[in-house]
């Protein structure tokens, strides 16, 4: 067997195995309601399997050049969930999904046109994420009606997981650990999202969902932190299982603080 079929045989499993994923998180997500399916949207669904798979090719210190860009483009997508949320409440789903997806293109390529620190890219959220935060507050509330899943809605879900793992994986020995880390975090699950349950619910319930994707991409920023600062001295098991376990931990105590009754 050669070298290239043998690449084409992981990678087609690999993206499998990432849709799969993808897949039976977001079934979850549309059960749960706007706080719960935005918690569980904004979980590494994505970016955590690309990751894995990155690490498995590279050595720790990419990983660890990646994760700053991640951490600075992480604020894309932030602003990809509020351009939307405050669109769809009266645009169509394309001009909502179609301006979101301009601005984050535009903030992804001053990004990677700028060669970013961990100081840099945290104080770019540190700003970015209240503001983000105050704006997508009088949204979070909208209730989000029981929608039947449809197998054309489970296989959208899953060729944007897989196609976001084969072209992260392929290009990445070509394009830089800097660009690896933005196209591991492409918003592919909050991108479908908005596809599926825009036409069948509205913009203002989608929107709920976005708005509280809000609050689980400050968990990701300090996951993508914490995958930063460990993988040197622990190496990419170690660091990928923490910033993992951060992300979750995170969207488990705004969770349960929403539950007591505390404003978050």
């Amino acid at each position: 067997m050669t070298v290239e079929t043998s690449f084409a045989i992981v990678l087609a499993i690999r993206m499998v195995v990432t849709a799969l994923f993808v897949l039976a998180a977001t079934l979850s997500a549309e059960r749960a309601g706007p706080l719960v399916g935005g918690l569980i949207a904004t979980l590494p669904l994505g970016a955590g399997p690309v990751y894995v798979f990155l690490a498995m090719d590279h050595d720790v210190q990419f990983i660890a050049d990646s994760a700053i860009t991640t951490l600075a483009i992480n604020v894309a997508n932030v602003a990809f969930a509020v351009v939307y949320a405050l669109l769809s409440q009266r645009r169509s789903l394309g001009v909502s999904v179609g301006v979101g997806l301009a601005v984050w293109l535009a903030i992804a390529l001053a990004i990677n046109a700028i060669s970013w620190s961990w100081t840099g890219a945290a104080l770019f959220n540190l700003v970015t994420l209240p503001i983000a935060l105050w704006l997508v507050r009088p949204l979070r509330l909208t209730a989000v009606p029981r929608m039947p899943s449809r197998w054309s809605d489970m296989l959208l879900r899953a060729v944007l997981a897989a196609l976001l793992v084969g072209v992260t994986v392929t290009l990445s020995f070509r394009i830089g650990p800097a660009s690896s880390g933005i196209l591991a975090v492409l918003p592919v699950i909050l991108l479908s999202i908005m596809v599926i349950m825009h036409p069948r619910v509205g913009g203002g319930p989608t929107a709920a969902v976005l708005a509280n994707g809000v609050l689980g991409l400050v968990g990701f920023a300090f996951a993508a932190t914490a995958l930063h600062f460990a993988v040197l001295p622990f190496g990419s098991v170690v660091a990928l299982t923490l910033a993992l376990s951060i992300s979750v931990g995170w969207g488990l105590l705004v969770f349960a603080a929403r539950r007591r009754g505390i404003a978050v």
